[in-house]
């Protein structure tokens, strides 16, 4: 009978549904596996579509900058060098869509006849150098002002403070200007040659002026939170000093927030820089930028070369929203409260 204990021994025990499975020590000790938050963040990356699409087209625009004199060398001309003999008497490319060819693979600009495919990776070049330098300075300045001001608190939070909040006072694109064209007749002669690497450092220095400040106040609230912790309490009772409880104590707990703020400032300068350069006060020939070549090709959208328009504006449109994107995705999975 099914009832004798015989025939309940002699059942298997992998079809009894309330059998308890016991693993063994390492299987159990392999199904429980802590992580750190940054794996749990790259985690949280990885499921992200958004995050993967970003991510690519940023890496992809990086290389392409990074490798643009490698890819002139390759292609067989530089940026500077004009064909206007492939120039009809209007100015305007020969061929279809701007003259795109094998040989020209973006077409000619219009007017100048220089090949826009080496007028944009070297433009896209010129806007990251810049991104990238001002997002590093403006964003070590705010880490400093910050977690000064966080940590010490009293009148040194009160005095930085005060220069911060009166810093955003400063209406960004008003003062840049009129500072750059005064800074850049300022250091040169009226009839000498400004270099474009000076140009180039003069909007570096401007936008690290004016950026730091929003980095400055998210750092002093992170460190405003952390200071009064245990671990900040046992350097203090240990005889620690100011600075390595600043920079080995608090920086590294709040380098998450840090990064985000470096993410998405560096689309917020390479859209300023741009804009700059369409105003004709940032970036100046003979160095291509991508905001000249927008500024450019506006006069051409009547004619059938309005690619040399729409080519750097779409580049420009595409970098900057990558970058966002990324930097919104990046904030998402070092969000502690993000669902798991």
């Amino acid at each position: 009978m099914s009832n004798t204990p015989a025939a309940a021994d002699s059942r298997d025990p992998g079809t009894d549904d309330t059998a308890v499975a016991v693993l063994p020590p390492d299987n159990a000790a392999k199904a429980i596996v802590g992580r750190s938050p940054g794996q749990l963040a790259w985690l949280r990356l990885k499921r992200d579509r958004t995050a993967l699409g970003s991510f690519i087209v940023v890496v992809l625009v990086i290389l392409v900058s990074v490798s643009a004199p490698l890819i002139s060398k390759l292609y067989g001309m530089s940026p500077t060098e004009g064909f206007s003999d492939k120039l009809n008497y209007e100015g305007l490319p020969i061929g279809y869509l701007g003259g795109i060819s094998g040989e020209h693979w973006l077409g000619l600009e219009a007017g100048i006849g220089r090949d826009l495919f080496m007028q944009l990776i070297f433009g896209m070049r010129t806007s990251l150098i810049i991104a990238f330098l001002a997002a590093l300075i403006s964003i070590t300045v705010g880490v400093v002002v910050g977690i000064t001001a966080g940590y010490f608190g009293g009148w040194v939070d009160s005095v930085l403070t005060w220069l911060t909040d009166f810093m955003l006072a400063f209406p960004f694109l008003v003062f840049a200007l009129a500072i750059i064209p005064i800074v850049n007749t300022a250091a040169f002669d009226v009839n000498e040659e400004i270099p474009g690497s000076f140009r180039i450092a003069v909007i570096i220095g401007v936008f690290a002026l004016f950026g730091w400040m929003t980095s400055a106040r998210l750092v002093r609230g992170q460190v405003l939170s952390l200071r009064e912790r245990e671990y900040v309490e046992a350097a203090r009772a240990a005889g620690a000093s100011s600075m390595h409880i600043l920079f080995k104590q608090l920086l590294p707990n709040i380098w998450a927030p840090i990064l985000v703020a470096f993410s998405l400032a560096l689309p917020g300068f390479i859209a300023a820089e741009a804009a700059l350069s369409f105003l004709n006060i940032g970036v100046v020939e003979p160095t291509p930028d991508l905001g000249r070549l927008v500024y450019y090709g506006r006069q051409w959208l009547g004619t059938p070369d309005f690619a040399y328009f729409l080519i750097p504006a779409a580049t420009v449109f595409i970098v900057v929203l990558a970058f966002n994107l990324l930097g919104d995705s990046l904030r998402d999975a070092l969000d502690p409260k993000s669902a798991k």
